[in-house]
């Protein structure tokens, strides 16, 4: 049996289908007993808890084969750092505890480096210490997700305008979740294995997306670029708490340097086109 985690998410829920697709036995780990029904319906075992609970982590995995997970998103804590390693170690001490053979993870591009990464330097305290618990670590190290696109439609459409972080013709690799997700199935489905895997995209400017999702919209969308003494302002306006705001600012101005770049054991190209994302994002 395989234990998902994160299938209310896109990435979890893509890992989930592949394996039920493939008619494989799964356990789904939900915080929201009523967001596990539509994977009971599916045939999977369904577990209620959280990823920070140790102890029921420890249960659930107990007989695992393989474990898909990463690190819950919570904009919340002041201190995110912090926030995220404690999820991390419980993460990891429950893998210790129950003994799982092999963890895949959604990791990111940049968890090589130790810090100045924003929340990537999240992932890279917890593919270090899954590492430390001797199981047998995939960590899947992806791109920027097409998805992310989602979030400047609310400007598209009620502002007119496609905000931006990043050069405006800037080409950059960008990868669907739905192909993140084939990818950690594969993973999980030819075992125990140490190996880090880089997953990205086809390529596209910022340019490129305003044009696209402005065709997708039916309108033309011109491209704002945003100063980078202004991201935490932009970010705090969009919703973000300031704490939240100014870690996804240094993690923006990280990629800017460069520094950011794929270096796993190998590379995974992934298909899906923006054009294709774009249309699920829309309905």
């Amino acid at each position: 049996m395989y234990v998902i985690a994160g299938v209310t998410g896109h990435v979890g829920s893509f890992v989930a289908s592949e394996l039920l697709g493939r008619k494989q036995k799964i356990k789904v780990i939900v915080r929201d007993a009523a967001k596990g029904a539509r994977w009971a319906q599916q045939g999977a075992e369904v577990a209620v808890g959280s990823l920070e609970d140790a102890a029921f982590l420890t249960g659930v995995l107990r007989g695992a084969q393989g474990f898909f997970t990463l690190l819950p998103p919570d904009f919340a804590p002041p201190d995110f750092f912090g926030a995220q390693c404690r999820k991390a170690d419980a993460i990891a001490a429950a893998v210790k505890s129950a003994g799982t053979p092999h963890v895949v993870i959604l990791s990111s591009v940049g968890a090589d480096l130790p810090a100045g990464t924003g929340p990537i330097k999240g992932l890279h305290y917890l593919e270090n210490v899954l590492r430390a618990t001797g199981t047998k670590l995939t960590a899947i190290r992806a791109g920027f997700f097409q998805e992310n696109v989602g979030e400047t439609l609310r400007a598209a459409r009620t502002g007119g305008i496609v905000p931006t972080f990043a050069p405006a013709d800037a080409a950059m690799p960008m990868i669907a979740t739905r192909d993140i997700g084939t990818v950690a199935a594969q993973a999980l489905l030819a075992g125990p294995k140490d190996e880090i895997v880089d997953v990205h995209g086809p390529a596209y400017s910022m340019r490129q997306v305003a044009e696209k999702l402005g065709a997708a919209l039916g309108k033309t969308l011109p491209l704002v670029e945003i100063p980078r003494e202004n991201w935490v302002g932009a970010l705090t306006q969009a919703g973000l708490p300031r704490h939240a705001a100014e870690v996804f600012a240094e993690m923006y101005a990280a990629f800017g340097t460069g520094n950011i770049r794929p270096c796993g054991d190998r590379m995974v190209q992934g298909k899906t086109t923006l054009d294709e994302t774009l249309k699920t994002l829309l309905g």
